[in-house]
């Protein structure tokens, strides 16, 4: 029994969801998203979205709960939008952007340029005396964690130190050094 599955979706006000077969369409005020869908029924009574599941096969099962959390996810984003921070620890890690163009300092002989989806906002902050900060916002969650997660391939957080590309607030596994 899929306990996420079975929990009842509320629409606020402002969202329009358009339920076709194989499709579910979310629009809000900060954009659309069409997400499709299989196994599983979709059902909406007044202001509320049920997923139901026809049969007790492993994959309806599964796919059940998946598409309850891919719904609600959508409906968040539309409403409220989602938020990525990532943080550069280390001498010389440097992050400026000149539109949707990101330009990064990572201590390669090389900078590092990326051009952002446009359905992602990309800003930079540079404080004096804190550590350069990379915030990516966007109605898409799955877009946001994938942008995320491609910045801070390249320079992953090593144990030792702590330098490297991090999410906010994350926190590193640190290792001992040699020990004299």
């Amino acid at each position: 029994m899929s306990r996420i599955g079975n929990n009842p979706i509320s629409v606020p006000d402002g969202v329009d969801i358009d339920i076709q077969p194989k499709l579910v369409t979310v629009k809000g005020k900060l954009g659309e998203l069409t997400q499709e869908y299989s196994e599983v029924e979709i059902k909406m009574e007044e202001n509320t979205i049920y997923v139901t599941r026809p049969s007790e096969k492993k994959s309806v099962k599964a796919k059940h709960g998946l598409y309850r959390a891919l719904i609600f996810n959508m409906i968040e984003g539309v409403t409220k939008g989602f938020t990525k921070e990532l943080e550069l620890v280390g001498v010389g890690y440097r992050a400026s952007n000149q539109g949707q163009k990101l330009d990064l300092a990572l201590g390669f002989s090389h900078n590092i340029l990326i051009d952002i989806a446009p359905e992602v906002k990309v800003e930079t902050v540079s404080d004096k005396g804190k550590n350069p900060l990379i915030k990516l916002t966007s109605h898409d969650k799955q877009l946001v964690g994938y942008i995320a997660s491609k910045i801070r391939s390249f320079r992953r957080p090593e144990p030792y130190k702590g330098k490297g590309v991090k999410y906010v607030g994350e926190q590193i596994r640190r290792k001992a050094g040699k020990s004299a």
